[in-house]
């Protein structure tokens, strides 16, 4: 069975004040259970103070981008895998459509990105989903599996096994909207027979607009094993809520 995944996106919020309130009152609501995993995404100049924060907790680090560049050199500016394992962390969100849409990113370097996360032992969150126009333009599947091919591509389909895909369809992301149970599931279902035999171990997130009035159905879709969390996971008891709504 699929082990459930909540992960908490602070995406650019945050203080040190404000980091160790949150996560001292979520540790002071959450107790860990079997067959879930929750984790947090600060910015990364926060990744060693919520590492030391989580310390002594099962929630886990991630961070929200990684280098493609597996190698250490002459790259101002980023940080590479083996940087983040070495300060904690077990995840690293890949091709976030914000990425893709603010900073360029290719499908190809979204996949690269992915390698260079496997290539180290992290595990890549490998983000995927349309936009408004696309998905009104019923071209939803085509382009999420475009997205997906250009990492199935480069992947062996053993280590398939060891990474994350996290459905965000563009135009439910901070905007209030979310896509249906039904909705979800359906584009959910797409990517797991994308995968082909090695999709049924791959843990299969949503994100959009995810809050603790919808989680609860969200999570009862049959392919749907967790969430990617926004603007709720910077509220410590709504996250909580999200928490205990896949268990």
């Amino acid at each position: 069975m699929r082990r459930q995944l909540v992960m908490g996106n602070w995406k650019m919020n945050g203080s040190r004040a404000a980091n160790e309130q949150l996560v001292s009152t979520f540790l002071s609501l959450w107790q860990s259970v079997e067959g879930l995993e929750v984790a947090f995404a600060p910015p990364a100049v926060y990744l060693p103070q919520v590492a030391a924060l989580l310390a002594s907790s099962k929630v886990v680090l991630a961070a929200q981008d990684v280098s493609a560049h597996v190698d250490a050199g002459a790259f101002t500016g980023e940080l590479s895998g083996a940087m983040l394992v070495d300060i904690g962390c077990q995840y690293a969100i890949v091709g976030h459509s914000e990425r893709r849409a603010y900073h360029g990113e290719s499908d190809q370097q979204v996949a690269a990105k992915a390698l260079a996360c496997l290539a180290i032992g992290l595990t890549p969150v490998i983000c995927v989903g349309e936009s408004l126009a696309q998905r009104e333009s019923d071209e939803t599947l085509a382009v999420i599996g475009s997205q997906l091919d250009a990492v199935l591509n480069v992947l062996e389909p053993a280590q398939l096994k060891n990474i994350v895909i996290a459905y965000e369809p563009v135009w439910a992301i901070g905007t209030g909207k979310t896509a249906s149970p039904e909705q979800a599931q359906a584009v959910h279902h797409f990517i797991r027979a994308r995968l082909g035999e090695q999709g049924a171990v791959v843990r299969l997130l949503y994100g959009g607009s995810v809050k603790a009035s919808n989680a609860e159905e969200l999570f009862a879709q049959a392919d749907i094993d967790g969430a990617l969390v926004g603007g709720a996971a910077l509220h410590a008891e709504e996250f909580f809520q999200i928490c205990q709504a896949a268990f």
